[in-house]
């Protein structure tokens, strides 16, 4: 395959993987449903909009979940320089568990407290956490990175993508003897994430020092 077709396919998996993102992340808002109520009643209103709480929280949460996947996603294809076939199936299989996410929230959120929701819903983040670090490491070997890109940089990206699976497992965990309380433990992510990526950029740093030539 040329480089202007390796390109090319390229293109075209970033493409597609950005729709199924964008369709996952909408698809949201349709789990949460509009009270219809026959009354003109303010407090009845505000009452079952309070009761939509759990599922304005899933929303919340899981946009924001889709979104910091598909900004790695972004970041990571951003740095390709070519396409290969072996980033195919991990890439699928990624997608295929962010378009199951809307049917996760909804379960989550329409039974909260209830524990196996939230052993089924932190099980699907912690699948998607996996395959997102599956697919990194695939993306992100020798040969299909553009040239000029720091080594550290490179192992920043592979590190943090640990974050997610760390927090949904840890997540999934506490979901057996607290659920619902579980998952204000995935607002860690974001310090998992840059705890993760400063650790692989250091190791990798050493590990540049350790093997440069002497002055």
């Amino acid at each position: 395959m040329g480089k202007r077709a390796a390109t090319s396919q390229l293109e075209r998996l970033t493409f597609f993987s950005d729709a199924v993102f964008a369709i996952a992340i909408t698809l949201l808002v349709i789990e949460v449903h509009v009270p219809h109520l026959d009354t003109r009643d303010d407090g009845a209103y505000l009452q079952a909009l309070a009761a939509l709480t759990p599922s304005f929280m899933g929303f919340a949460l899981s946009f924001l979940t889709i979104g910091a996947l598909w900004m790695a996603h972004h970041r990571v294809f951003g740095l390709l320089d070519i396409h290969h076939e072996r980033l195919l199936w991990p890439n699928m299989l990624l997608l295929m568990v962010v378009a199951f996410m809307p049917f996760a929230t909804a379960l989550m959120s329409a039974n909260p407290l209830a524990r196996v929701p939230e052993l089924f819903y932190a099980g699907t983040l912690l699948v998607a956490g996996l395959l997102q670090h599956w697919l990194f490491r695939r993306a992100l070997a020798p040969g299909l990175v553009r040239p000029g890109v720091p080594p550290e940089d490179i192992a920043a990206l592979r590190w943090r993508s640990l974050g997610l699976p760390t927090a949904a497992a840890i997540a999934w965990i506490v979901a057996w003897w607290l659920p619902a309380w579980n998952d204000f433990l995935l607002l860690a992510i974001p310090l998992l994430v840059r705890l993760y990526a400063g650790l692989g950029r250091r190791r990798a740093l050493r590990r540049l020092a350790a093997t440069a030539p002497a002055a």
